[in-house]
Protein backbone atom coordinates (compact mmCIF):
# COMPACT_ATOMS: atom_id res chain seq x y z
CA UNK A 1 0.00 0.00 0.00
CA UNK A 2 1.12 3.50 -0.79
CA UNK A 3 0.50 6.34 1.67
CA UNK A 4 -1.83 9.08 0.46
CA UNK A 5 -0.66 12.54 1.47
CA UNK A 6 -3.17 14.99 2.91
CA UNK A 7 -2.40 18.06 0.77
CA UNK A 8 -4.79 20.25 2.76
CA UNK A 9 -2.29 20.25 5.64
CA UNK A 10 0.22 22.37 3.76
CA UNK A 11 0.09 25.98 2.64
CA UNK A 12 -1.09 29.20 4.21
CA UNK A 13 -4.52 27.91 5.31
CA UNK A 14 -3.31 24.61 6.77
CA UNK A 15 -3.88 25.59 10.42
CA UNK A 16 -7.50 26.42 9.57
CA UNK A 17 -8.15 23.01 8.04
CA UNK A 18 -10.46 21.27 10.55
CA UNK A 19 -12.07 18.37 8.66
CA UNK A 20 -13.76 16.14 11.24
CA UNK A 21 -12.71 13.01 9.35
CA UNK A 22 -9.08 13.59 8.49
CA UNK A 23 -7.57 16.74 9.97
CA UNK A 24 -5.12 16.39 12.85
CA UNK A 25 -6.02 20.05 13.60
CA UNK A 26 -9.48 19.02 14.80
CA UNK A 27 -9.07 18.01 18.44
CA UNK A 28 -12.41 16.13 18.48
CA UNK A 29 -12.02 14.58 15.01
CA UNK A 30 -11.32 11.06 13.75
CA UNK A 31 -7.78 11.79 12.44
CA UNK A 32 -8.03 9.26 9.60
CA UNK A 33 -5.03 8.54 7.34
CA UNK A 34 -5.39 6.93 3.93
CA UNK A 35 -3.50 4.52 1.69
CA UNK A 36 -3.78 3.66 -1.99
CA UNK A 37 -4.12 -0.07 -2.56
CA UNK A 38 -4.72 -0.33 -6.30
CA UNK A 39 -8.43 0.13 -6.90
CA UNK A 40 -9.12 0.66 -3.19
CA UNK A 41 -8.48 3.50 -0.79
CA UNK A 42 -7.84 2.08 2.69
CA UNK A 43 -7.66 3.45 6.23
CA UNK A 44 -6.87 1.71 9.52
CA UNK A 45 -8.57 3.22 12.55
CA UNK A 46 -8.99 2.26 16.19
CA UNK A 47 -12.31 3.22 17.86
CA UNK A 48 -11.96 5.63 20.76
CA UNK A 49 -14.26 5.90 23.76
CA UNK A 50 -15.51 9.41 22.87
CA UNK A 51 -17.16 7.91 19.74
CA UNK A 52 -19.22 5.38 21.67
CA UNK A 53 -22.99 5.15 21.16
CA UNK A 54 -24.61 2.33 23.09
CA UNK A 55 -22.31 0.96 25.82
CA UNK A 56 -19.12 -0.43 24.21
CA UNK A 57 -20.50 0.03 20.64
CA UNK A 58 -19.21 2.50 18.07
CA UNK A 59 -21.91 5.10 17.34
CA UNK A 60 -23.70 4.51 14.02
CA UNK A 61 -23.31 8.14 13.02
CA UNK A 62 -19.55 7.86 13.42
CA UNK A 63 -19.61 4.71 11.28
CA UNK A 64 -21.52 6.61 8.58
CA UNK A 65 -19.04 9.48 8.81
CA UNK A 66 -16.10 7.10 8.37
CA UNK A 67 -17.74 5.53 5.31
CA UNK A 68 -18.49 8.94 3.80
CA UNK A 69 -14.94 10.14 4.48
CA UNK A 70 -13.31 7.21 2.71
CA UNK A 71 -15.62 7.83 -0.25
CA UNK A 72 -14.44 11.46 -0.42
CA UNK A 73 -10.85 10.27 -0.63
CA UNK A 74 -11.81 7.83 -3.39
CA UNK A 75 -13.27 10.80 -5.28
CA UNK A 76 -10.14 12.90 -4.70
CA UNK A 77 -7.67 10.22 -5.75
CA UNK A 78 -9.48 7.83 -8.10
CA UNK A 79 -11.97 10.21 -9.76
CA UNK A 80 -9.27 12.92 -9.72
CA UNK A 81 -11.55 15.73 -8.62
CA UNK A 82 -13.66 16.90 -5.70
CA UNK A 83 -17.34 16.34 -5.11
CA UNK A 84 -20.15 16.28 -2.59
CA UNK A 85 -22.22 13.45 -1.21
CA UNK A 86 -25.54 13.21 -3.01
CA UNK A 87 -26.87 10.16 -1.16
CA UNK A 88 -25.65 7.39 1.10
CA UNK A 89 -27.25 4.08 2.01
CA UNK A 90 -25.59 2.49 5.04
CA UNK A 91 -26.14 -1.11 6.12
CA UNK A 92 -25.04 -1.89 9.65
CA UNK A 93 -24.18 -5.60 9.51
CA UNK A 94 -22.71 -6.21 12.98
CA UNK A 95 -22.06 -4.11 16.09
CA UNK A 96 -18.58 -2.63 16.23
CA UNK A 97 -17.36 -3.03 19.79
CA UNK A 98 -15.10 -0.33 21.16
CA UNK A 99 -12.64 -2.89 22.50
CA UNK A 100 -12.59 -4.99 19.30
CA UNK A 101 -9.29 -3.65 17.99
CA UNK A 102 -8.44 -1.73 14.84
CA UNK A 103 -10.84 -1.44 11.93
CA UNK A 104 -10.03 -1.48 8.23
CA UNK A 105 -12.03 0.93 6.11
CA UNK A 106 -12.09 0.39 2.33
CA UNK A 107 -13.60 2.34 -0.50
CA UNK A 108 -13.63 1.88 -4.27
CA UNK A 109 -15.40 3.16 -7.35
CA UNK A 110 -18.39 1.08 -8.39
CA UNK A 111 -19.26 3.28 -11.37
CA UNK A 112 -18.76 6.74 -12.83
CA UNK A 113 -21.31 8.24 -15.20
CA UNK A 114 -20.36 11.75 -16.29
CA UNK A 115 -20.72 13.82 -13.08
CA UNK A 116 -21.98 11.03 -10.78
CA UNK A 117 -19.76 8.49 -9.03
CA UNK A 118 -21.04 5.54 -7.02
CA UNK A 119 -18.62 4.46 -4.31
CA UNK A 120 -18.77 1.22 -2.31
CA UNK A 121 -17.32 1.51 1.19
CA UNK A 122 -16.81 -1.04 3.96
CA UNK A 123 -15.76 -1.19 7.59
CA UNK A 124 -14.14 -4.50 8.50
CA UNK A 125 -13.09 -5.79 11.91
CA UNK A 126 -9.62 -7.19 12.52
CA UNK A 127 -10.74 -10.62 11.29
CA UNK A 128 -11.91 -9.12 7.97
CA UNK A 129 -15.63 -9.44 8.74
CA UNK A 130 -17.77 -6.67 7.21
CA UNK A 131 -19.31 -4.71 10.05
CA UNK A 132 -20.92 -1.90 8.02
CA UNK A 133 -21.08 -1.00 4.35
CA UNK A 134 -22.42 1.83 2.26
CA UNK A 135 -23.34 2.71 -1.29
CA UNK A 136 -22.46 6.36 -1.63
CA UNK A 137 -23.36 8.56 -4.58
CA UNK A 138 -21.15 11.59 -5.16
CA UNK A 139 -21.80 14.53 -7.43
CA UNK A 140 -18.46 15.28 -9.07
CA UNK A 141 -17.26 18.79 -9.86
CA UNK A 142 -15.37 19.28 -13.08
CA UNK A 143 -11.68 19.61 -12.27
CA UNK A 144 -11.53 23.32 -13.14
CA UNK A 145 -14.35 24.17 -10.70
CA UNK A 146 -12.94 21.80 -8.08
CA UNK A 147 -9.64 23.70 -8.18
CA UNK A 148 -11.11 27.21 -8.41
CA UNK A 149 -14.00 26.93 -5.94
CA UNK A 150 -13.26 23.97 -3.63
CA UNK A 151 -9.47 24.09 -3.11
CA UNK A 152 -8.89 20.79 -4.91
CA UNK A 153 -5.09 20.67 -5.41
CA UNK A 154 -5.03 18.13 -8.26
CA UNK A 155 -4.52 14.38 -7.93
CA UNK A 156 -0.72 14.63 -8.01
CA UNK A 157 -0.78 16.49 -4.65
CA UNK A 158 -2.09 13.34 -2.91
CA UNK A 159 1.04 11.32 -3.70
CA UNK A 160 4.66 11.84 -2.76
CA UNK A 161 6.94 12.44 -5.67
CA UNK A 162 9.16 9.46 -6.35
Amino acid sequence: MKKIVNPYLTGSNSSEYKCFGCSPNNEIGLHLHFFDNGDDVVAIWEPQKQFEGYFNVLHGGIQATILDEIAAWVVNTKCKTAGVTSSMNVKYRNPIFMDGGPLTIKGKIESVNRRIATIKAYIENREGKVMAEADIVYFLFNEQDAKAKYNYPGVEAFYEKE
